[in-house]
């Protein structure tokens, strides 16, 4: 009888799976510091202290619907270049450097200084959802079809842990600065007052940086399609070829439809629930504590999610992912205390990364690996678009209404179109259209 490893049963049984996956590990400290837990507290309280909560909501959701339309527009082009040229890395890492310097820069944002700090989110939320383009092309490049569950659900609970780690630390030293020799006690300075938290921005871009390079290292670099020649026009034109050849890929373009639809609702929970919280008037302790439930109940879910997945089948597990969002949109809409908002949270922790690791591993499943950047720049549109639609209905109704409370029940609509649309996809036949393309690519 052949012995297991953990790390086979965890998906990481390799040097460049591990190496991928630690990817994850490093950029989920600027997504849960930055996106989901201290810069929108930071932003509404400090940068954009003078224009009150709900104006504070508003700005920063139209910031980030302003990042991710550039992204979706960027991202199918870029994804092209990255097949013909095999320049994955090289423009991961130009992405990276982008991000990772903004990131640094928030350390210098000061009170009213609101625009300047949507600027700089702008530009780190184009950089880190550029990056994830060709990150995740490479997973069918690095992991067997039957591995591919295993390893994009590892890549996620390791990105639990890693974001989960700095968070805790950040926390740490925002809560309790005297613990760390950082100024605290009465009588500070404004930038005395905010130092610790901007400590934490400059910790998230150290961070992001130092954890990416086992992937430049370890990770091979695909072969280019076109021999390492980059031309735009010839990406354009790849891309008008890929338009037209679609109906080859059906059950993709159908999961592609569902995803942008169900993951708008999952998107607008991630992006919008710690600043909803502070709009409500949830206490910072909550905030926190959630946040950290979210994260390290994460963890074991997410591999619990994989095994889950092999049990009744990736789409299966993912439906019954939605079906837990649709009660967390319920519950949010009626959450009025500290104690609703932890309940929420550890709801959130339940799903959340098996059913984004669910979702990309299955798409990868239904493509072919030679155009992996490509469809995964697809794949980025259609997920970036998502990314609008929620945050935008959020300060829409914020405009209309000065609060953002109804925009939570709508959300429970994405769930159910994008459950019954993912329902219509046939994955065996969409896997076997994705083999029989590689073969004729391969030929």
């Amino acid at each position: 009888m052949t012995r297991v490893s953990l790390l086979d049963r965890l998906g990481l049984h390799r040097k460049e799976l591990r190496a991928w996956a630690m990817y994850d590990w490093a950029n989920s400290a600027m997504v849960t510091t930055i996106v989901t837990a201290v810069f929108p507290i930071y932003f509404s309280a400090v940068a954009g202290a003078d224009l009150g909560t709900a104006q504070a909501t508003y700005r920063l959701a139209v910031a980030t619907t302003i990042a991710l339309a550039i992204i979706a527009v960027l991202s199918p082009i870029l994804g092209t270049l990255a097949d013909q040229a095999g320049i994955k890395k090289r423009l991961l890492g130009g992405f990276l450097l982008i991000g990772v310097v903004a990131v640094g820069l928030m350390f210098f944002i000061e009170r009213g200084e609101w625009l300047y700090a949507a600027v700089l989110f702008v530009v780190a939320n184009i950089a880190v959802n550029g990056s994830f383009v060709f990150y995740d092309s490479f997973l069918p490049h690095i992991a067997s079809r039957e591995e591919m569950d295993r390893v994009s659900t590892a890549g996620y609970a390791l990105g639990y842990v890693g974001g989960g780690i700095l968070l805790a630390l950040n926390l740490a030293w925002i809560q309790k600065p005297e613990w760390f020799g950082l100024p605290h006690g009465p009588d500070l300075t404004p930038a005395q007052q905010t130092l610790p938290t901007r400590l934490a921005f400059l910790a998230v871009a150290v961070w992001w940086l130092l954890f990416s390079i086992p992937l430049f290292r370890d990770v091979p670099e695909p072969g280019g399609s076109r021999g390492g020649r980059i031309s735009v026009m010839d990406a354009f034109r790849t891309l008008r070829e890929t338009f037209r050849h679609l109906g080859r890929y059906r059950q993709a373009v159908i999961m592609l439809v569902a995803f942008l639809i169900y993951n708008d609702g999952i998107g607008t929970i991630i992006r919008m629930a710690t600043i909803y919280g502070t709009e409500l008037g949830i206490g910072r302790g909550a905030l926190i504590a959630s946040i950290m439930i979210v994260q390290f109940v994460g963890i074991p879910f997410a591999f619990l999610f994989g095994a889950f997945a092999k049990w009744i089948g990736n789409k299966r597990a993912v439906m019954v992912g939605l079906v837990v969002y649709g009660i967390i949109s319920i519950f949010g809409y009626f959450m009025r205390t500290g104690t609703h908002f932890l309940i929420l949270a550890l709801m959130v922790g339940m799903v959340q990364g098996g059913t984004q690791a669910l979702s990309r591993s299955l798409f990868a499943s239904l493509i072919p690996r030679q155009q992996s950047a490509e469809f995964f720049g697809f794949f980025a549109v259609v997920e970036k678009f998502a990314g609008i639609f929620g945050p935008a209905l959020f300060a829409q109704v914020i405009a209309l209404t000065g609060s953002s409370r109804g925009a939570i029940l709508s959300v429970i609509a994405f769930f159910v179109v994008g459950g019954v649309l993912l329902h219509f996809v046939d994955v065996e036949q969409g896997q076997r259209a994705a083999r029989e393309a590689e073969a004729a690519l391969s030929a």
